[in-house]
């Protein structure tokens, strides 16, 4: 180590973590103990942030992808100032405790994003720093450098291991994202053992051909991986992997570089021994000597300098270039443009059947002008997606593009996406087929528990899609999604819904949200004739309703809903009173008032038919006992749309006839 202070302060940080994963009796040790030096040396010498205003938008972010080793997190946070006392350190992986096994999304604690699922924390970075170029391109003027934040992660083997980092990498390097700078802890161990049992690769090589800058340093040598640090910083368009070659478990003299470290606690007499070996007191707990916390607390007058700094220059920027200005307060509160929804089109029965996918990229490319936080892409569909801003120039090649290709990564685009969201400053969206949503969804996952405001749109919905085939066409998916806390899934069933549907998922900053939209033209309906395409927001509501109690409710969503309804209308021919309910949203029905769900599916009325193109589970929530489900429990087929219909039989003959069959057995 370079000064005592350092080493002293190396050793303190390494036991903080190393006596709170002894005391939970459960954690992993082994990363705190090899990776201390690299995340002291970024955290005191060139992390820009403010532990009392952990909110600052100019903040550097720190992601640690390798979130098993929550533990070094906590123990830095604590020691930096941030609101971790040491009191939850040791209560370390407890009921409500804010240190739990895994970090999460507390920005108030300093908690940046939540980690865990190897790979995401690395995924979700590259968003952090394309939200980065997008407002600096936004905002910055000759001598106003107003967003200027770099994103630091440390990240394991086996965060570039899976592929999700994989795909963000080769992302991150073609956009030159040089504001983005990791770690890599290189111990050459894994839970199994040696990496060498499955990772034989030269991550060097292959960052160098992703278009990365490659430095190293030794682990722990706070001076070289200090000068690589300096190294990344410099690059502008190059984003920057420093492999630092690090010894899981270090200090532990029977323990080192074993994969015995990894995931379980040392043990009473190995955490005595790796004091001792450290040059800690070997019989204290939770020690911190008061050097060390002089020391590391200094980054609170630090951060309150540089913040104070930053604000005396966004006044003058503000002066100087007042429509940006308040634009920034605008972006930066979270404020949307008042009337903003006027520009939202609608769509008149008059202007002929039109696919929800379609309606969804005219209201997109009408609101985008009054949005500028609204920015984008495709995971290469934005032709079948709707998802591209024709006004807009592509992101990575002109200044300012709004338009971003992710590229055939789907799972990195919903990391990205969500990285985007935790700028606080921007709504993002990005579109893929539905079926495809199976591959972003660890990552839609996260973006749900983080109640991050991210927009899926999903296209494509089910075997509407026709010839393509059951690989292309969503059967399960639905279901999938529905049952995911958090995450707002809205099946809209015309254009007029699809509206709705965007003035929702736009409007409502406290999720994300999944819009489900069809390939194939459907009916604008009247809304004369039937409810206001509002109801979208209730989640379920009555579309159309005989006079009187109702005999039977059909309930449906999305393209189904037509067919309810021309079953509806077949059924009164034959004396029958249908209700029709549309099922738009699952989340926002349920949310709804039991005096509101009750009148529109009435507890009397106990015959009930659900109909949906896709998986029957879930919907008998909505039926009961004495109803049915109509749907697809099968994987598709391949031929045009209308003779699959027919074929899985989903017909306003195949629902009368399902409807008859129920009332005759009542």
């Amino acid at each position: 180590m370079k000064t005592n202070i350092d080493e002293l302060s190396v050793n303190t940080i390494r036991m903080l973590a190393a006596d709170a994963v002894q005391k939970a009796n459960s954690g992993h040790p082994g990363m705190p103990l090899g990776d201390a030096p690299m995340a002291y040396t970024l955290w005191s010498k060139f992390l820009r942030h403010n532990p009392n205003n952990p909110f600052w938008h100019n903040r550097d972010r720190f992601v640690l992808s390798a979130g098993h080793g929550s533990a070094l997190l906590y123990s830095l946070l604590h020691l930096t100032g941030y609101n971790i006392s040491l009191d939850d350190i040791k209560n370390f992986r407890q009921w409500e405790s804010p240190t739990p096994g895994h970090p999460e999304y507390s920005p108030g604690k300093g908690i940046e994003t939540t980690t865990g699922p190897l790979g995401q924390g690395f995924a979700t970075g590259v968003g952090m720093a394309i939200a980065e170029k997008y407002l600096a391109e936004m905002f910055n003027n000759p001598g106003f450098q107003i967003v200027d934040y770099h994103v630091y992660g440390i990240v394991s083997d086996g965060d570039l291991m899976e592929g999700v980092a994989s795909e963000a990498a080769s992302l991150a390097g073609h956009l030159k994202l040089g504001k983005l700078i990791y770690l890599y802890s290189d111990n050459k161990i894994t839970i199994e053992g040696p990496t060498g049992l499955t990772f034989t690769e030269n991550v060097g090589k292959r960052f160098d051909a992703y278009g990365w800058q490659v430095l190293r340093a030794a682990g722990n040598d706070v001076a070289q991986i200090a000068e690589a640090i300096k190294k990344a910083k410099e690059e502008k368009n190059k984003p920057s992997l420093v492999i630092v070659r690090t010894n899981i478990g270090f200090g532990s003299p029977n323990k080192q570089d074993t994969p015995d470290v990894h995931g379980s606690p040392l043990g009473e007499e190995e955490l005595r021994l790796t004091k001792k070996n450290l040059s800690c007191p070997p019989n204290k707990k939770f020690c911190i000597p008061k050097a060390v916390g002089s020391h590391l607390k200094k980054a609170v007058q630090r951060g309150k300098l540089e913040e104070k700094a930053w604000k005396a220059l966004a006044g003058r920027y503000a002066k100087k270039y007042p429509e940006l200005g308040r634009r920034w307060d605008d972006l930066s509160a979270g404020r949307l443009p008042e009337g903003w929804e006027q520009k939202v089109p609608v769509f008149s029965p008059s202007d002929g059947p039109v696919a929800t996918r379609s309606a969804s990229g005219k209201v997109l490319n009408a609101i985008a002008d009054v949005l500028p936080q609204l920015v984008g892409g495709s995971a290469d569909l934005a032709p079948s997606n709707n998802t591209y801003l024709k006004k807009y120039a592509d992101m990575g090649v002109v200044k300012g593009g709004r338009n971003i290709h992710f590229g055939v990564r789907e799972h990195a685009m919903g990391a990205a996406l969500h990285g985007m969201a935790l700028s606080k400053m921007l709504i993002p969206y990005g579109g893929t087929f539905f079926v495809f949503a199976d591959y972003m969804k660890p990552a839609m996952r996260l973006s749900a528990l983080m109640q991050q405001h991210v927009v899926y749109v999903l296209t494509h919905d089910s075997i509407g899609l026709g010839e393509d085939g059951p690989t292309h066409q969503p059967v399960e998916q639905l279901t999938a999604l529905r049952a995911m806390p958090n995450l707002a899934v809205i099946r809209p069933a015309d254009a007029n819904e699809t509206a709705a549907a965007w003035k929702a998922a736009i409007g409502d900053n406290s999720r994300p949200y999944a819009l489900v939209l069809t390939r194939q033209n459907l009916p604008v309906l009247d809304r004369k004739k039937y409810a206001s395409a509002d109801g979208v927001l209730k989640g379920g509501y009555i579309l159309s309703d005989p006079k009187g109690t109702p005999d039977i409710i059909l309930l449906s969503a999305g393209s189904e809903i037509h067919i309810a309804l021309a079953a509806a209308e077949t059924l009164g021919q034959a004396g029958v009173k249908a209700r029709v309910v549309n099922m738009a949203c699952f989340e926002f029905f349920e949310a709804q008032p039991e005096a509101y769900r009750n009148k529109v599916l009435p507890p009397a009325v106990e015959t009930r038919l659900a109909v949906e193109a896709g998986a029957t589970l879930g919907w008998h929530k909505y039926v009961g006992l004495r109803g049915d489900v109509i749907g697809i429990d099968r994987f598709g087929a391949s031929a045009p749309a209308k003779v699959l219909f027919e074929k899985f039989g989903i017909t306003a003959q195949d629902i009368v006839n399902r409807a008859k069959r129920l009332l005759k057995n009542k």
